[in-house]
């Protein structure tokens, strides 16, 4: 079965040359365990397949596929098997797991469906012992998202959208295809399906204007793409450069964290230090410390006045009546330190 879903001269080099750039990179730092996220749509199926084909030539990496069946549609228990039967024709393990997707978080069924499929990734990643997972964001997905947050108002790092690489949870996403045009894709598919056979799925949502991608997908892209052709590469190339600014302030915000007299477990710092530097990097200081926590930065209007609350204290801190509620943690300010708290901490320990 393996021939067959392998056949004799497939491959399309755009595809494989970023492929064989990360495997080449990261097999370079010893055996790797890796992974490819598999939905069963065009995109994740030519991923699979071309990562298939040059796993052959790394004899250090072990190469798994991972699906998340989320349950939002009937169809989905057909696209599970139908992406098992891909990955056993390729001969690749295919581990799925069934997530439960909380609608009523507030965040949106798209937002609570991501959150559910990281944590799922997660769960996958810890009992197969992978470190790294493959996406197949292609330069269509790229530059939708910076459309999106330009939407959404973000700021210039917000622009930054995908990065090639990114970590969450212990687990490093990678996404070779970014600069990747969709149209090279669906050719590789359409190919492999009159070689093979296999069909890739076909995920209504995608076009759903209900959802905010598909919204846009629906009825601004084909606007975009009869007024300005090239918008995608355009916007893919402020997403680059967005990504090498915030990798700056990155910097720079890590170097002014250092300097506050950080506590070993990076969980304090020094209110007074802090109050010491710019307002922007004061900003700047406390999204670097959230992210070294894996949290999200909160809203513009909220860091605003955590900042506005922070900048008021007494000089020591003392006010524990000050409480900056972050997702499940808690920011207090003590004894002249801000401080980070987990669920259940009772203190720490400087």
């Amino acid at each position: 079965m393996t021939a067959r879903f392998l056949p004799e001269g497939f491959g399309n080099a755009e595809l494989l040359a970023p492929l064989r750039s990360v495997f080449t990179q990261l097999c370079a730092q010893g055996p790797l365990k890796l992974a490819v996220g598999l939905s069963g749509g065009a995109d994740s199926a030519m991923l699979a397949v071309h990562a298939a084909l040059l796993a052959r030539q790394y004899p250090d990496l072990q190469l798994h596929c991972f699906h998340i069946h989320h349950g939002l549609q009937e169809t989905a228990d057909g696209w599970q098997s139908h992406v098992h039967r891909l990955a056993m024709g390729l001969g690749l393990p295919c581990h799925s797991l069934r997530v439960r997707v909380d609608v009523a978080s507030g965040k949106g069924v798209e937002g609570a469906a991501r959150d559910a499929r990281y944590q799922g990734l997660k769960a996958l990643a810890g009992r197969t012992g992978v470190t790294h997972l493959l996406l197949a964001h292609h330069l269509g997905d790229q530059s939708e998202t910076v459309l999106m947050r330009l939407l959404r108002g973000s700021g210039p790092t917000g622009l930054a959208a995908m990065a090639p690489v990114s970590r969450r949870d212990g687990l490093a996403y990678v996404r070779p295809w970014l600069n990747v045009d969709r149209g090279i894709i669906l050719d590789a598919a359409s190919q492999y399906a009159e070689l093979t056979g296999w069909l890739a799925v076909d995920d209504p949502t995608n076009v759903d204007d209900s959802y905010t991608r598909g919204a846009v997908r629906r009825r601004l892209v084909p606007q975009l793409d009869a007024r300005w052709p090239a918008w995608r590469k355009i916007l893919g190339r402020h997403a680059s450069q967005a990504q090498a600014l915030a990798g700056l302030l990155d910097e720079v915000a890590a170097e002014d964290l250092a300097r506050l007299e950080l506590c070993a477990a990076a969980t304090s710092f020094s209110l007074q230090a802090w109050r010491g530097l710019s307002p922007y990097r004061q900003t700047l200081v406390l999204r670097h410390w959230l992210a070294l926590h894996g949290l999200r930065a909160p809203t513009e209007a909220r860091m605003r006045e955590w900042c506005r609350q922070l900048r008021g204290l007494h000089a020591l801190g003392h006010d524990r009546n000050m409480t900056l509620r972050h997702e499940a943690h808690v920011i207090q300010c003590e004894r002249g330190r801000v401080r980070l708290l987990r669920p259940g901490d009772a203190g720490e320990t400087r």
